[in-house]
């Protein structure tokens, strides 16, 4: 996935943990990932899962800790 020309077209892909990353669109989403609508050079895609990914803490784990603060306890 090395482009050093910055040719290549890449998107922004996400999976169920909301863990995002970037992959070449001239191959096929691996299972589990999805794309979010971005696509730009490796470099745009990788500033912009910079700007929105702001929790690098998969989803399932978010959601084990929050149950246990329980309801009205806020995140620390």
């Amino acid at each position: 996935m090395d482009d050093p020309t910055g040719a290549t077209p890449f998107t922004v892909v996400v999976n169920d943990e909301e863990q995002y990353s970037v992959w070449d669109t001239g191959q096929p989403v691996p299972a589990g990932w999805h794309e979010i609508g971005f696509t730009g050079t490796r470099q745009e895609c990788l500033e912009h899962i910079g700007r929105i990914w702001t929790d690098i803490t998969p989803l399932s784990v978010r959601r084990r800790l929050a149950a246990l603060r329980g309801p009205g306890e806020e995140q620390r």
